[in-house]
């Protein structure tokens, strides 16, 4: 075609005679060649699927991709895990669910010397089922925890929820938590009890303690981001203690706590220095509260009066430090009332009364790791009354308001597995009513 179009320019006779000689050369070219070439892939057709490959592969790792993340949330497991005193744990691999469930009991032996009887009592003291862990996210945290043991109940209540509350934690210097638990008051209180020192809980604290109410509370253990330097905790709740069912009189209780670790964040929250720590550590706590209108005689525990209700002013101070294996851990409380009674009459017209229950009392504790697994700790407990308050609790401080003791500890899986002994010598004002007391515990978590 080409010679065809070359000779156009030319006379037409020898145009005509020159395309028919390029006509018999290309089909002699054609016969001579084509066999030969019909063997080979035509150069037309591999150019046109590789022009095409690239767009297919695309659409075909798409759907590839799209099949394996399929097949990966199809194939989505759980983790496993358990430990000695750590429960079991099951976790979900993508981490939107959480549970750990462990067992924990305590048994103990006492013995108590008085004036003229000697009586012995061995029981199980407490058992517990803690179930904790999170939900949707690792922000999202729940606690339930249930006691067994026959000093665990509330009196006038079957019910054996302990704990039973929801954090979110997303927020650092703004946590939330919602349910029942405890009132954020005083340090000794709030330390759980498998990691007490000696064998029970002061006097002091039994006694003043707001112990556990329904409520929400806004907190941060470390506001500000400054390494645990500040801590604080603001609670409402509803003032009548744990398990109260039924409607109630109008009222609340408001509780503000505020902590400071000038030497930077440690675990204050357990009594004793295991972890022996080579920094000296302190922790200085205060708390404020008020409850109205409450119908317990100690606040948010106690008998429930029934002419009437009580305000109650509660107010601590503590004082935690802990190096090398030297522990410290002091703290004063306080519970008020401007009214020392209720007065009503009784069915046949008789007045009787109801008394509040208004005091304060301090203590002081130290312990030493003398080994990797034995501790020595002593006490000193001492508990006041106001004057016009309950006639019981102004005996109570007579014949028993001051404690002094100690304890040896061994510690074989920390606080988590012990065994524990302590001797208080137990007196008041009135030494005929003195008494000496020897305890054995085994406290173990699962």
């Amino acid at each position: 075609m080409r010679a065809a179009n070359i000779e156009r320019k030319e006379g037409g006779s020898t145009k005509s005679v020159r395309a028919h000689a390029a006509l018999v050369l290309a089909m002699t070219a054609v016969l001579v060649h084509g066999p030969a070439r019909a063997q080979e892939p035509a150069p037309a057709q591999t150019a046109t699927p590789a022009a095409d490959t690239p767009a297919i592969t695309a659409d075909r790792l798409a759907e590839q991709e799209a099949e394996q993340k399929k097949a990966s949330e199809e194939k989505k497991g759980v983790s496993v895990s358990a430990a000695p005193g750590k429960g079991l744990t099951v976790t979900t691999d993508d981490g939107r669910f959480g549970i750990t469930v462990r067992a924990r009991a305590q048994l103990r032996e006492t013995l108590t010397w008085e004036k003229d009887k000697t009586t012995n009592e061995i029981n199980v003291k407490t058992l517990r089922l803690i179930t904790q862990g999170h939900v949707l996210t690792t922000d999202l945290k729940y606690t339930i925890q249930l006691a067994f043991g026959g000093n665990d109940f509330e009196t006038g209540s079957a019910s054996p929820i302990f704990d039973a509350f929801v954090d979110y934690t997303k927020v650092r210097d703004l946590n939330l938590r919602v349910g029942q638990y405890f009132v954020p008051f005083d340090r000794a209180r709030t330390i759980r009890e498998f990691a007490l020192q000696l064998v029970d809980r002061q006097q002091v604290v039994q006694e003043l303690t707001l112990d556990r109410d329904v409520g929400l509370m806004l907190y941060s253990n470390d506001l500000g981001g400054l390494n645990g330097l500040l801590g604080y905790h603001l609670f409402i709740g509803g003032g009548e203690g744990r398990n109260r069912f039924g409607p109630q009189a109008a009222g609340g209780i408001y509780v503000a706590r505020l902590v400071l670790r000038p030497w930077g964040n440690f675990d204050d929250d357990q009594e004793g220095d295991l972890q022996r720590l080579p920094k000296p550590r302190l922790a200085i706590g205060l708390a404020g509260g008020y409850n109205q209108g409450t119908n317990r005689q100690r606040s948010t525990t106690g008998t429930t009066l029934t002419l009437g209700t009580l305000d109650y002013t509660h107010a601590a101070a503590d004082v935690v430090f802990k190096y090398r294996g030297f522990s410290f851990l002091g703290e004063a409380v306080l519970r008020n009332t401007g009214q020392d009674f209720l007065e009503g009459t009784n069915a046949s017209g008789a007045t009787i009364r109801e008394y509040s229950r208004s005091g304060w009392g301090y203590f002081l504790q130290a312990g030493l790791m003398v080994s990797p697994l034995v501790e020595v700790a002593a006490r000193w407990d001492q508990l006041f009354a106001f004057a016009g308050t309950d006639p019981a609790l102004i005996n109570q401080v007579n014949t028993q308001g001051k404690q002094v003791g100690g304890g040896l500890n061994v510690y074989l899986n920390g606080h988590a597995f012990k065994l524990q002994t302590d001797y208080f010598y137990i007196f008041g004002h009135d030494r005929s009513a003195s008494r000496h007391v020897a305890r054995l515990q085994l406290d173990a978590s699962f």
